[in-house]
């Protein structure tokens, strides 16, 4: 017969790089203290990292050792199993919309969700809870844009609207155009000046 940590484990095993568990998911196979007692277990071990509260994953073995799972690949499993929209902070967005040279120092994303941090090996991660109209056009360039925007504040908003008016394909810059009721003031205006100019 399977013991409780060999079934976690199995579980773990079965799951892609930056799979998730939640001791919530063992219930039916224990009592809290003893499916608690086995994650410990198993962590103390080092077959999983506590990645923040009720939050596990399991480290990626190769050649080189063990490391912790890339950061974009536990968030795509956090949102997907929780519902949220987690996409990469606005000073990301910037970057990789070519809007700025800067890269975040810390790995930083946005969420509907609870604010939180996860601890990946050394690498801390913000899971920050974002408004509404910052997540709206979720993952798409459109979205990005706005996040983008956000962090680059009103001062710069002209200039990068120039620019993503040029860069961003139609149909996305279509979106942003008719997100503008939901947006703050200030970009929707912004973007408003940057269609008549255009």
């Amino acid at each position: 017969m399977t013991t409780l940590p060999e079934a976690i484990l199995l579980h773990a095993r079965a799951l892609p790089e930056g799979g998730v568990l939640t001791p919530r998911e063992f219930l039916h196979l224990g009592s809290r203290a003893a499916v608690d007692q086995a994650f410990t277990r198993l962590t103390k071990a080092g077959e999983l990292m506590r990645a923040g509260r009720g939050t596990y994953v399991r480290p990626v073995s190769s050649r080189f050792g063990t490391r912790p799972p890339a950061p974009e690949k536990v968030v795509e499993t956090l949102s997907a199993q929780r519902g949220e929209v987690i996409t990469p902070h606005g000073a990301v967005a910037a970057n990789a919309l070519g809007l700025t040279q800067q890269v975040p120092i810390r790995e930083v994303y946005m969420t509907s969700g609870r604010t939180r941090t996860l601890k990946l090996g050394q690498t801390e991660v913000l899971v920050k809870h974002a408004p509404n109209w910052m997540l709206a056009l979720g993952t798409r360039p459109a979205g990005a844009a706005v996040r983008a925007l956000a962090w680059l504040g009103p001062t710069q908003a002209q200039h990068s609207l120039d620019q993503l008016h040029r860069e961003l394909p139609a149909e996305e810059w279509q979106l942003l155009m008719n997100a503008r009721a939901t947006l703050p003031g200030w970009m929707s205006r912004a973007i408003s000046e940057e269609a008549i100019r255009g």
